[in-house]
């Protein structure tokens, strides 16, 4: 085996071929040679992740260890299992990956020198390879000669673990993290996000300790250097929202705020392709070309993708470096942000399009993090359910969710941020009733905030929330931004409003410490 760049230190035996760090040209012959997937009209590999199309949340687990087993959040999302359970599993791990072909690919994650980590890949199939050459940073020829990987991920995903009851696990699949050993592992899932989720939950390990802000937020920049966040779980808009062709994109997913400023974690980006409209969305809709990579969507025989067919899954995606979006800023730096935009996909059809947020709202609604979980995004979601997700991102969040909001709040207090909230959900009614908020109204509501014109307008306060919401907005149907007008049944609106008030005091009753209480901040029964 190979012993340049310490690849004689995986741990595998009787490696055939080490394809190390191969070009998109050379991926693409790999994966044509191994049958992979399937080549569309316009050169843009597709492949099928098999019964998982989402990431598995119940099936990830960090090893109880010291000393991160001092600063994890134990509970429901960060679940513990043994060094010996993770020892078994990583011998099973190099088993399989050993007497075979492997592909390793090494990247960065994190923009910033002085804030990134090095990632190294070990899988057997080349698209996953692939995926990570578009999703991390990729480094110049120069840097390969001399990488050491601060993390390395083994991914199995043809391996299932038949021991996992006697592992006391969920079930056969699973994704673990040895902080101490900087590794993670991989087994019985061939979705890709659970390889570009396991970097993030481990850069918002690392870099909080450190007095640095890790966030799940897409990112652009305007041509006077105001940059804009955009926070959000999948489905909520980000990606689409961010990829503004008269703004410079940073990221559309992962960043992090530092001192400096704000920089992407990733070289890619991982937009849903579900309804995909070349009218509402060409720049993600040209950013599938040749060296992008397509999961789980529905093409005929001569290679053209019907978007619209969700019968895989709703959650269809493309992976993309992010070169393939012609505004995007080269350096993946952008400074402090002027603005900060928090989206939420409103499966109850209460929430204004669009409302401007007090310092106090914006830490409650960051805490709060609700949305609705869309589709497909995890393994048992079939249909949007409203949820609470800390932080917009609890699930990859290893630290306590106040962490986080500390950072936060610091940070909008030292660069005088203004932040909103902007509903993508729905309106009209509740999900199944009403409609899903459109593109160009979304689309309305955020230029108004980029440019400064929403500060124009009138402002009243709504009931129970007590969000405040402009009276008109233009390119926004006036009837729209108060979202009671929208529904036929007002009463059934108030009885709607008042159950996701009482959800709201609900979930947010777990955050409420000495030192840090926003309830204030949120709605009133």
């Amino acid at each position: 085996m190979s012993k340049v760049n310490g690849l004689d230190s995986l741990g595998l035996s009787g490696i055939k071929e080490v394809y190390h760090n191969l070009s998109y040209d050379e991926l693409y012959e790999h994966e044509i040679k191994n049958g992979e997937g399937k080549t569309t009209f316009n050169g843009t590999f597709a492949v099928d992740t098999g019964i998982f199309t989402g990431r598995s949340p119940k099936d990830k687990y960090f090893v109880m260890s010291k000393p991160s087993n001092g600063n994890i959040s134990w509970g429901k999302v960060n679940k513990s299992t043994s060094k010996e359970v993770f020892d078994d599993l990583f011998d099973k791990v190099t088993e399989q990956l050993s007497n075979k072909d492997i592909y390793v690919q090494d990247a960065y994650c994190g923009a910033a020198p002085e804030s990134r980590k090095s990632i190294r890949v070990v899988t057997e199939l080349a698209w996953q390879a692939h995926f990570v050459k578009n999703m991390f940073i990729r480094p110049e020829e120069e840097d390969l000669d001399n990488f050491t990987p601060d993390f390395t991920i083994y991914n199995a995903c043809k391996l299932s673990n038949e021991d996992y009851e006697k592992h006391d696990l969920h079930s056969d699949v699973f994704v673990v993290f040895n902080v101490e050993k900087n590794i993670a592992i991989i087994g019985g899932t061939w979705y890709g996000g659970e390889m570009k989720k396991g970097v993030f939950s481990m850069m918002n390990y690392w870099l909080p300790l450190e007095g640095k802000l890790a966030m799940h937020c897409s990112a652009n920049v305007g041509s006077e250097g105001d940059t804009a966040l955009f926070f959000g779980l999948s489905g909520t808009g980000k990606t689409t929202l961010s990829t503004d062709a008269k703004r410079r994109l940073i990221g559309d997913d992962e960043h992090g705020w530092d001192d400096k400023g704000i920089f992407n974690f990733e070289g890619g980006c991982y937009a849903k392709c579900i309804g995909l409209d070349p009218q509402n969305e060409p720049e993600i809709y040209g950013a599938i070309r040749r060296d992008a990579l397509l999961e789980n969507v529905v093409m005929d025989e001569d290679g053209k993708v019907d978007y619209a067919d969700g019968s895989k899954t709703e959650n269809t995606r493309v992976s993309y470096p992010i070169q393939h979006i012609a505004n995007h800023k080269r350096s993946l730096k952008a400074p402090h942000p002027k603005k900060i935009i928090f989206l939420t996909a409103d499966a109850f059809g209460v929430l204004p399009p669009v409302s401007r947020l007090t310092k106090e709202q914006a830490m409650y609604y960051f805490m709060s993090g609700y949305t609705a979980k869309v589709a497909g995004t995890e393994r048992g979601i079939t249909e949007p359910v409203a949820t609470f997700s800390s932080c917009f991102g609890e699930a990859f969040l290893p630290l306590h969710p106040t962490v986080y909001a500390k950072l936060l709040g610091e940070k909008i207090d030292k660069h005088g941020v203004d932040v909103y909230l902007v509903n993508t959900g729905w309106t009209g009614g509740c999900y199944g009733v009403g409609t899903r908020m459109s593109i160009k109204a979304t689309r309305a509501c955020i230029d108004s905030i980029l440019d400064g014109s929403i500060e124009n307008e009138e402002f009243v306060e709504t009931p129970i929330f007590g969000l405040s919401i402009p009276t008109k907005l233009d390119g926004v149907d006036t009837e729209i931004l108060n979202p009671r007008n929208t529904w036929q049944n007002k009463s059934l609106f108030d009885a709607s409003h008042k159950e996701l008030a009482a959800m709201f005091i609900k979930n947010f009753k777990k955050y409420i410490t000495e030192d840090l209480d926003f309830s204030g901040a949120g709605p009133k029964l």
